[in-house]
């Protein structure tokens, strides 16, 4: 039912890593800049400030759409295991409307189901992993479905099928909804671009730069610094299973469900 996705090449790096690279990246290419001015300083004695301006505010646009998609989708991943702690919590309650057997049978399942669904959180980019707990979990899936299909034939279930069925509907189709929303990240080409144009508004400074050499470093340092850290921000925000910004704090509701099967 499922299949491992790989994801985006920019993944297997790190979104430290990625801000400290283009931190430096930007810094050559204003030193670049600076060279190519002093070097043909009489073809731009006229400077390219409306350029500079028109890049720069191009880069403050794709900065704030690419942020807003990165949020999205981390909100995105958020509500989606929410839901799903919430649509587990319900089946298992509701398998308490079955006879002692039929329940101990439903919630010795649940609980599997619910360490693998711990377990694929646990994962993060790891796809082997991630690949056998989804496996994992379709199978305990089929299992209880089959278990309360069967009970649903028996007309003395139909309370207790009504009220079980479409939790179980509920359960299993977040399933697939979960794992689509962990791999829809910004795309490689979006983060692309915006390295491009973060290279290029930096070597562009450097062409146009009226002030002191020593003055105007200063003030590019702290310009890559602050577009590096928000570069680090978004792509942090668009891989919620590491980094700085996680979902482990939201996760902890599926591990609070192993308290439902701590009592009788």
């Amino acid at each position: 039912m499922f299949e491992s996705m790989e994801f985006s090449f920019l993944s297997s790096f790190s979104s430290i890593g990625l801000a400290i690279a283009m931190f430096f990246v930007m810094l050559t290419t204003y030193y670049v800049g600076c060279l190519v001015s002093n070097r043909f300083k009489n073809y731009f004695a006229e400077g390219f400030g409306p350029v500079e301006g028109s890049l720069l505010g191009l880069l403050a646009l794709l900065l704030a759409f690419t942020f807003s998609m990165a949020a999205a989708r981390y909100d995105g991943r958020r509500a989606i295991l929410i839901q799903e702690a919430n649509n587990i919590g319900t089946a298992v309650l509701r398998a308490d409307l079955y006879e002692p057997t039929e329940r101990a049978a439903f919630r010795a399942d649940f609980k599997e189901y619910v360490e693998t669904r711990i377990a694929f959180h646990d994962a993060g980019f790891d796809e082997d992993k991630v690949a056998e707990n989804l496996h994992k979990s379709d199978a305990i899936s089929t299992r209880i479905w089959a278990r309360a299909a069967r009970l649903a034939q028996d007309p003395k279930n139909l309370i207790q099928s009504n009220q079980m069925v479409p939790a179980l509907n509920d359960m299993i189709d977040v399933l697939t909804t979960r794992n689509a929303l962990r791999h829809a990240t910004v795309p490689d080409s979006i983060i692309w671009v915006l390295f491009i144009l973060c290279a290029v508004s930096s070597f562009m400074i450097g062409i146009n730069r009226k002030e002191s050499k020593s003055s105007m470093t200063v003030v590019n340092a702290v310009f890559a610094l602050m577009i590096s850290a928000c570069i680090f921000l978004i792509i942090d925000l668009d891989r919620p299973t590491h980094g700085l910004i996680t979902l482990e704090g939201v996760n902890q509701n599926m591990v609070d469900l192993r308290g439902l099967f701590e009592t009788p």
